[in-house]
């Protein structure tokens, strides 16, 4: 009866502290991913609207994050209601500092190249300019592809830096995988699940956390890293800067 009465309190406890994990990985105090993720030494932010009014100060006071993602616009005429101020309070803080765009199928490729580079100020200093491939499947593969290369191409010819390409597994591999006109642009892949993982294709950056909690931040938040040294990321970022 003893031996009976400890197992049962064994695996009472063991189910405790599964529920418990579940609850605290589910509102991002935990996170399973962040054992690959703190493989890598550079770690920044994507944010938008969503996290509300931000205190770059306390970011910077934590000294865990050097590179930040704004969203600046969507299609041909959205702009991200927070971006001036996140834009702004990033570069005073002086983290390294790029805007994403939100690509479309309901405009052309100029039109929201066009947009972007009307919101998004030239810094020399600023990270590529990121396109945000988050469409559904269905769309004419060749018309994206006709779209998506003239957005990319009308950031690059304004900000002189190739874009990145933020993409999901659906959206790569639909879209973007064995396209040779997309082989030359770097890839930020999302993959909160596990370590991320293309074929033989590399990535740049990693979203590794969807539910991040930051000082300075009240919302979640993502979380990303570089794929590469610190001293490769200040190397790649900095010195084409200059």
């Amino acid at each position: 009866m003893k031996r009976n009465k400890k197992w049962r309190n064994i695996i009472i406890g063991g189910l405790a502290l599964l529920v418990l994990l579940g609850v605290l990985e589910y509102k991002g105090v935990i996170w399973h991913n962040s054992i690959f993720a703190n493989a890598y030494e550079v770690k920044g932010l994507d944010v938008s609207h969503y996290q509300g009014e931000i205190n770059w100060k306390h970011i910077k006071a934590t000294g865990k994050y050097e590179f930040m993602f704004v969203k600046a616009t969507e299609g041909k005429d959205y702009t991200d209601e927070r971006f001036e101020a996140n834009w702004q309070g990033a570069r005073e803080q002086r983290f390294l500092t790029g805007a994403y765009h939100f690509f479309t199928t309901m405009s052309t490729g100029e039109e929201q190249a066009a947009h972007f580079i009307k919101t998004v100020p030239y810094e020399q200093d600023s990270l590529p300019p990121v396109i945000d491939l988050e469409i559904s499947l269905d769309h004419d593969q060749a018309n994206v592809h006709k779209e998506l290369q003239a957005l990319a191409d009308g950031m690059e010819a304004h900000y002189g830096k190739k874009p990145i390409l933020y993409v999901t597994y659906d959206t790569y591999h639909t879209y973007i995988e064995g396209v040779s006109a997309f082989a030359p642009y770097e890839i930020w892949i999302r993959d909160i699940v596990k370590h991320p993982k293309l074929g033989e294709r590399g990535w740049q950056f990693w979203q590794y956390h969807n539910r991040g909690h930051v000082a300075g931040i009240d919302m979640y938040v993502d979380i990303n890293v570089f794929r590469g040294s610190r001293d490769a990321f200040m190397e790649q970022f900095t010195a084409s800067n200059t």
